[in-house]
């Protein structure tokens, strides 16, 4: 399937994903990655999914910068359950995206029980959470919107089953 401007997807029949051809991801560092779509086939403005997917590949650093207090709340959270000896050391949100590793494969879908945005969803590799990671989710591909544990879930909103929390980056355990 070709995307305008995005190239050739190839389809998973497995999973029934598409995956992009290695792309440069700047916010991610200039990684290469293969931008993965979730429910593209089924959606009913597939549009919606292209127009994330520039906007995503149109960020810099400064949008996880941006979200690093989140990330850092984060940290601060997990480290606090953590003994002195596995803890580790980071001073501040401005320290905190060094010991950060994404994902090479960021997942585009809509969230199809909430808001209904397109959501860019990027899983990564943290040094203080080993087991859960971390989760950056960008909202319609332009804004961090949710960090925290990978839970597959696109808003804290969906992730808590509580509305009040939409809006909310990040929600402490």
């Amino acid at each position: 399937m070709e995307i305008p401007g995005l190239g050739t997807f190839e389809k998973d029949d497995d999973l029934g994903w598409h995956y992009g051809p290695p792309t440069t991801v700047e916010v991610l560092g200039a990684a290469r990655c293969r931008i993965v779509l979730d429910g593209y086939d089924d959606d009913d403005a597939p549009e919606d999914f292209h127009a994330a997917i520039r906007r995503f590949l149109a960020l810099d650093r400064s949008a996880l910068e941006a979200a690093a207090p989140a990330i850092y709340a984060y940290y601060r959270d997990v480290t606090e359950q953590v003994s002195d000896d596995g803890r580790v050391e980071i001073d501040g949100p401005h320290d905190v995206l060094d010991h950060v590793r994404p994902g090479q494969e960021p997942v585009v879908s809509r969230d199809s029980h909430g808001d209904r945005h397109v959501y860019v969803s990027v899983e990564c590799n943290c040094d203080w959470e080993p087991e859960h990671g971390l989760q950056i989710v960008f909202r319609d591909g332009a804004t961090v919107t949710k960090v925290g544990p990978y839970d597959g879930h696109l808003t804290n909103a969906a992730a808590f089953a509580d509305p009040s929390l939409d809006g909310v980056v990040y929600h402490g355990r």
